[in-house]
């Protein structure tokens, strides 16, 4: 598209000036780079658009036809620059936003109070899925941005935010309970309740790593559920700090060594500028950077 119009763009100013150098000039392309898309457009066409004249250039018949339609091709092709612009620069509309639950419950909600109060032209509409949902979402333009791990951003514009270190959550009566850490090869050796696939792919990858699979008893997305099944003594499971502080309050939680984290950010696509995107990534680094889960 853009070497199309930029041959059109050409045309029009060759046409203008009647003359190949001063159009070269003009658009600080070399007399030859203007003459070879003056020809590659002449055979897209099908058209002789220029003679020889004896001080540059003139259109021939044919030319004078075709004139107006890339006129009109390149002023439509401005205005819609400019409605892009307008687009990306606004501080007005709607931000569509991809979260995940603790996420969801613990920022989203400063997020949009914030918004409310700063913005309140700005409708933010939250879409609350897993890590591999929100992917999709950003790939397939279903949102403007969302907040995944850094696992999970593979090919996306990835903005770090927070790092949110793994525990192990067993019911307060289990062996591993009074523990001051464990490792993965302990937990490996007591019945596992999983979170469901695409749900947590930073724990999921840690497991694969582990050289034995877990004894999975049970599988849930959603984290309450776990948590439930937990504190019942059915199994043990590994989460990560911000999930577990909505975990019901006859659960112990260990720190998983070595330390393992993941890494939470806000994920686009690359081409990604919208003026609404970056509005909510800068308050979220400045967010992020003064947040304690515990207070």
């Amino acid at each position: 598209m853009k070497n199309t119009l930029n041959r059109y763009d050409i045309f029009l100013k060759v046409a203008e000036t009647g003359n190949i150098s001063r159009a070269a000039e003009a658009l600080q392309y070399t007399q030859s780079g203007i003459s070879h898309a003056l020809g590659s457009l002449e055979e897209e066409l099908g058209i002789r658009l220029f003679v020889r004249a004896n001080n540059g250039v003139s259109l021939t018949a044919n030319g004078e036809r075709i004139l107006p339609y890339v006129q009109e091709l390149v002023n439509r092709s401005e205005m819609l620059k400019q409605a892009a612009f307008r687009i990306n620069h606004a501080t007005a509309g709607t931000l569509r936003v991809g979260s995940f639950s603790s996420v969801t419950a613990l920022w989203v909600p400063d997020m949009i109070n914030y918004f409310l109060k700063q913005y309140p032209d700005v409708r933010i509409e939250v879409l609350d899925g897993n890590y591999d949902e929100i992917r999709d979402w950003l790939i397939h333009g279903r949102i403007d941005c969302g907040f995944l791990s850094s696992i999970s951003a593979e090919g996306l514009r990835f903005i770090p935010l927070y790092e949110d270190p793994l525990y192990v959550l067993t019911a307060v009566g289990h062996p591993l309970a009074k523990k001051d850490y464990v490792t993965l090869d302990e937990i490996l050796d007591y019945p596992y309740i999983a979170e469901a696939p695409g749900s947590d792919n930073d724990i999921n990858q840690l497991l694969e790593g582990a050289g034995r699979k877990p004894d999975i008893r049970y599988s849930f997305r959603d984290d309450t559920l776990i948590g439930a099944f937990v504190a019942g003594n059915i199994g043990i499971t590994i989460s990560q700090y911000l999930v577990l502080k909505a975990t019901p309050s006859n659960t112990a939680m260990i720190p998983l060594r070595p330390e393992t984290r993941r890494t939470i950010g806000i994920g686009m696509s690359r081409g990604q500028n919208s003026v609404l995107v970056n509005l909510l990534v800068d308050y979220m680094k400045d967010y992020c950077a003064d947040y304690d889960p515990d207070r």
